[in-house]
């Protein structure tokens, strides 16, 4: 009996196959293969109960076609994808397009052995269930944010968007920024003392008081020069410093983030990487459980690295609000393994599972908690203070010792003990304003608040990011001034349904379609209903945001002198006089005047004034004159000056050379439309058709059709920063070209839309077409 299993990913089919016999041919959807359509239009059929219409993802009908084959030639189709409610979709789209009647479906926690052949001894049908609950939040995601996209177009700017989770998120940061913003910085003075005990030890003292008045320091101060020191108290403390749970999603994005530098999106696809090659368990869990088979392998391998007094199996209860879908905790498959990995970042992030995952399973760390009050003999100063620790058994902390932080271990004193000062240090300070969110930070509390899924917060900050709605610095988010407004209108207009209680409820009455406690239509019906209305009637409530507030009163209208106020534009806040249309005056966001210059000189061509300008979206240049208001003249010409130009320096020619922007190449011969290049926000492009295409390696003012028509043929770059980086050669069967790229995941070449990556120490220069073909060969 012939099989054919189907998963979600590449990487995953080629470690399942080893695991199976001749009788199993293993294929991969490459993810998501049926979709909603990107416009909103007959996307949902609302009246009929919100019954989504599918299509399925152009890029996808090869995979389809190659399934539909596959399925042809075997006498059973097995759905193997991931165990989770995205799985679970994947799963039910994949047997709709390929008309599957009844398909069994299994699902394993880990890519193992031992996993998957249980698994195969398990089927089961898919659960309508989770294939329910995915739906779900997929409609009311679109709906959502559609009806507040549009909304945002009309009354912000045109291009804006908003979510169902994505606008919480911004609104937490928000009101961070907020407090920043409004934090006025106090002074005070921290005192420290360094003194010597009198067996000869240093010991650097703290006063428990942080003065904000100088008298008050220098009053100090003088007490601790001249006065006479002893040890006031000494407390000693025992404490037992349990162990962490193993690692949830959300956890495992916060301790990436702290200890290896890891951003959320490079954690879960690190994660992914070594799930799919069989190293740890599934990575988009709520839960902290372990499975028996695991805990007693731990206990293991903790009495033999460690010794038995250092076991103790345990198990967590569920931190999570709203945990869901019964997975174990993220941990790796075989713990006699320590370190595992194909590079550096899936041995770093292996290895801080494994700590963690041991840790868990080990006995309580011992501390020995103590602190040495001083006092300078006035009873009206405080006292100096001094904390430290010693360990005096480590337990859990012999499996992750980086979680133990520095350990300040003082010298015995006791109480009444005479102490000689040394020397007095005073530091000033100013109290700082709470610290923004760093995407770890925010990760943690949106979990707190049970606002969206761990396994969607990557994606979430991404497209904050994408959206420019915040910008990172280091780790920091920051919100932009777009971000700013976008959530002001939203807090204004409706402040209900981006608040943490709404945002979390919706969550809760989503998981209960999960469990069948909920109906589908009945569900999306009261959450979506009134909100609807309420878009609707906001639609004609809320006033268009033309100004943000008035500019600050001395800058006046370069132009007129009238007041200014800030606008929004594409790059952020600009400043425009109060009378426009009548006037164009404007200034930057920080006050500098942009006004008018003197023409660099008349257009070779077209005898047209070519000026120089400085806008709210950076300098450009001008070919001619503004017409008068009410002209049906059209405007100027204007092109964008690139960043490495120097603005004061430009030249006519120059000038005109940058207008002479977008050019024709010609005509496309398969198509007749015309092919055009230019320069743009992103640097030098063709377009054919709506076809953009960068070309780093060519000069827009002098490329030829030939090579457009050449660079048009090429993959399409995808989002994800896909390149060529080298070209091999054509296969000697196909006669296509045989490339090979480069991207965040690796480089690697392809085989239809399989990615083949490449060893890790392949030398790109001495790479040939021979090798290429091997590798082919050798990856069937």
């Amino acid at each position: 009996m012939k099989h054919l299993v189907i998963v979600e990913s590449p990487a995953k089919a080629k470690t399942i196959e080893k695991y199976l016999g001749k009788d199993y041919t293993v294929k991969a959807s490459v993810g998501h293969i049926r979709d909603l359509p990107k416009s909103n239009k007959n996307a949902i059929d609302i009246d009929a109960g919100f019954v989504p219409n599918y299509e399925i993802v152009a890029t996808k009908r090869p995979v389809i076609t190659e399934l539909k084959k596959a399925a042809s030639k075997v006498d059973e189709v097995i759905l193997a994808t991931d165990p989770d409610r995205e799985g679970e979709a994947i799963a039910w789209h994949v047997a709709e397009a390929l008309g599957l009647d009844n398909p069994r479906r299994i699902v394993f926690n880990e890519i193992t052995k031992d996993a998957v052949h249980e698994a195969l001894k398990h089927p089961r049908a898919i659960d309508t269930h989770l294939l329910r609950a995915q739906e779900a939040r997929r409609v009311l995601d679109r709906l959502v944010g559609y009806d507040l996209s549009g909304l945002i177009w009309k009354k912000v700017r045109y291009g804006l968007s908003a979510g169902r989770v994505q606008s919480p998120a911004l609104r937490i940061i928000m009101e961070r920024e907020r407090e920043i913003r409004s934090f006025i910085p106090e002074t005070f003075w921290v005192i420290d003392a360094t003194v010597t005990t009198k067996d000869g030890d240093s010991l650097t003292l703290t006063c428990s008081d942080e003065p904000r008045d100088e008298n008050e320091k220098d009053r100090i101060v003088a007490a601790a020069e001249n006065g006479t020191w002893s040890v006031a108290n000494v407390t000693e403390t025992d404490r037992k410093r349990k162990p962490r749970p193993p690692f949830t999603t959300s956890t495992l994005q916060q301790a990436a983030s702290s200890r290896l530098g890891f951003t959320p999106s490079r954690t879960m696809r690190v994660a992914q990487r070594l799930y799919e090659a069989g190293l740890i368990t599934y990575m988009r869990t709520d839960s902290t459980n372990l499975a028996k088979q695991a805990q007693a392998q731990a206990a293991s391998v903790i009495e033999q690295k460690y010794g038995a007094d250092y076991v103790e199996v345990k198990n967590f209860a569920r931190t999570s609000k709203n945990a869901q879908e019964a997975h174990e905790a993220i941990r790796p498959t075989d713990l006699s393994k320590s370190t595992a990995g194909a590079n550096d970042e899936q041995h770093r992030l292996y290895e801080l599972i494994w700590a963690r995952t041991v840790a868990s399973q080990m006995q309580s760390a011992a501390v020995k908690q103590t602190r040495i009050d001083a006092t300078t003999g006035d009873d009206s100063v405080p006292l100096f203070k001094v904390n430290g620790s010693r360990v005096i058994f480590p337990g859990w902390l012999k499996a992750d010792p980086a979680a133990r932080g520095e350990d300040v271990e003082l010298p015995h004193v006791a109480t009444g003990d005479t102490l000689t000062k040394q020397a007095v240090d005073v530091i000033e300070k100013e109290t700082t304003p709470p610290p923004r969110y760093s995407e770890a930070g925010l990760v943690k509390e949106l979990e707190k608040r049970g606002i969206g899924r761990p396994s969607t917060y990557a994606a979430t900050i991404k497209n904050l990011e994408d959206r420019g709605y915040v910008t990172k610095e280091g780790r920091t988010l920051i919100p932009t001034d777009t971000g700013d407004v976008v959530s002001s209108f939203l807090e204004e207009y409706f402040s209900d349904y981006i608040s943490d209680s709404f945002t979390s409820e919706m969550e809760t009455e989503l998981d209960d379609i999960a469990a069948g406690t909920r109906e589908y239509a009945a569900t999306l019906t009261d959450l979506y209903t009134p909100f609807h209305a309420d878009v609707a009637k906001k639609s004609k409530e809320a006033k268009k945001i033309t100004d943000l507030g008035p500019a600050p009163e001395e800058w006046d209208c370069p132009k007129c002198g009238k007041a200014m106020n800030y606008k929004l534009g594409r790059a952020g806040k600009f400043v425009s006089c109060s009378d426009f249309p009548d006037c164009d005056g404007a200034r930057t966001k920080d006050g500098e005047a942009i006004k008018d210059p003197e023409a660099l000189g008349n257009d070779p061509e077209t005898g047209e004034p070519i000026y120089v300008l400085e806008g709210p979206y950076g300098p450009y240049v001008q070919l001619g004159n503004k017409p008068p208001k009410g002209s049906r003249k059209k405007k100027p010409k204007r092109a964008s000056i690139p960043p490495e130009m120097n603005v004061s320096d430009i030249t006519l020619a120059e000038a005109a050379k940058l207008l002479s922007l977008p050019r024709a190449l010609g005509e496309h011969p398969e198509t007749g439309k015309e092919i055009s290049a230019s320069i743009g926000r992103f640097g030098p492009f063709i377009v054919h058709d709506g076809d953009f295409r960068s070309i780093k390696e060519d000069d827009p003012y002098t490329i030829k059709l030939k090579r457009a028509l050449e660079i048009l043929k090429e993959p399409k770059r995808g989002r994800r920063g896909v390149e060529v980086v080298k070209e091999l050669g054509k296969h000697p069967k196909t006669g296509k070209q045989v490339k090979v790229y480069k991207s965040k995941s690796g480089v690697h070449i392809k085989r239809g839309l399989k990615n083949i990556y490449l060893p890790e120490k392949t030398n790109l220069d001495t790479f040939t077409l021979e090798d290429a073909l091997a590798l082919l060969k050798k990856s069937k």
